[in-house]
């Protein structure tokens, strides 16, 4: 499946984003080390949930990373694996015109971030306590990243010997961990389904005599009470994909430890068809022809012939 580009292009981050409630906010912090203080300087206003504002103190920007919490929000503190749902704004802080890089507010989207501490330092520390409804500021400087992050930056426009970046994060919610809903549908005739709803993959059995749907078939195993995921949204799931009549398995996110995030007018047709309108928190199970598929050519790097149709079960976790 293919991936969403994240906003900030310069930087490896997996970022999410998402309205905030409607607060006034102002960066406050008690300065413990130098980037601290510099940070603090910068005044973020506007409300939650509206695209924020930021002012810059004169003179030249800081170079050593920070982190602050603008607004605390409400909820469940995000810890290390959580998945959020937040809004995004970058500016490049070079101490002369202090640019904005890009918002999720000019798109109209949102994205979805995952905490890990394999994000820069300064981000890793902002988002670690956030709640939903906050909004957190970090500013990520050249001493947060390693020397090919800053090769690579470099390659993209990004001058960290200069200039830092400084990142304002509505968060909205954190995404589901495992699907939660009530059981609607046993599925299809010819697949078998075992295994309730968790972090484990269910157990999927397509080896059957069965003929395949010649259309494509969408069945709600479980039902969640999230919103419907709309036909222009990025979708967070985890998924597991056989061939029918062979049990062969293709694909798996479960297999790789951690959810895929797509765009659904970037996969294939069945997969954009089969998820638009299913609710957050459902686990849906698809059978897909080869027209709504790979197609006659199939797909070679996954063994999948231009005639074989696909079965997939996707728990959605969440969309932005």
């Amino acid at each position: 499946m293919r991936r969403r580009t994240a906003l900030v292009a310069a930087l490896p981050l997996l970022l999410a984003a998402a309205c905030g409630t409607a607060q006034k906010s102002t960066s406050t912090a008690s300065p413990a080390s130098s980037g601290q203080a510099a940070a603090s300087a910068i005044k973020v206003t506007g409300e939650a949930g509206q695209k924020p504002t930021l002012t810059f103190p004169s003179g030249k920007p800081s170079l050593t990373s920070a982190s602050i919490k603008v607004l605390e929000g409400q909820g469940t503190p995000a810890v290390d694996g959580d998945v959020l749902t937040a809004k995004v704004t970058v500016y490049n802080w070079d101490g002369k015109e202090n640019k904005a890089a890009g918002s999720d507010y000019d798109q109209g989207k949102s994205e979805f971030v995952t905490v890990s501490p394999q994000l820069p330092k300064a981000l890793h520390e902002a988002l670690v306590g956030a709640k939903p409804g906050g909004r957190v500021m970090a500013v990520v400087a050249k001493d947060n990243l390693s020397a090919d992050q800053v090769t690579q930056a470099k390659q993209q426009g990004q001058d960290f010997d200069s200039t830092s970046q400084v990142l304002v994060i509505d968060v909205v919610s954190a995404t589901l961990k495992s699907v939660q809903g009530t059981a609607v549908d046993p599925g299809v005739t010819g697949v078998k389904l075992d295994g309730s709803a968790g972090d484990k993959a269910p157990g999927l059995t397509t080896k059957t005599s069965e003929k395949a749907p010649k259309k494509l078939t969408v069945k709600t195993v479980i039902k969640g009470g999230g919103p419907e995921v709309k036909a222009d949204q990025t979708v967070l799931a985890h998924y597991v994909g056989k061939i029918w009549g062979t049990d062969k398995k293709f694909d798996s996110s479960w297999d790789r430890g951690q959810p895929a995030t797509f765009a659904l007018n970037q996969v294939v047709k069945g997969w954009a068809q089969g998820l638009t309108g299913v609710p957050v928190g459902s686990r849906v199970l698809l059978t897909i022809p080869p027209d709504l598929g790979y197609g006659k050519k199939g797909n070679e790097q996954g063994g999948i012939k231009g005639t074989d149709t696909l079965v997939f079960v996707v728990d959605v976790l969440g969309a932005a």
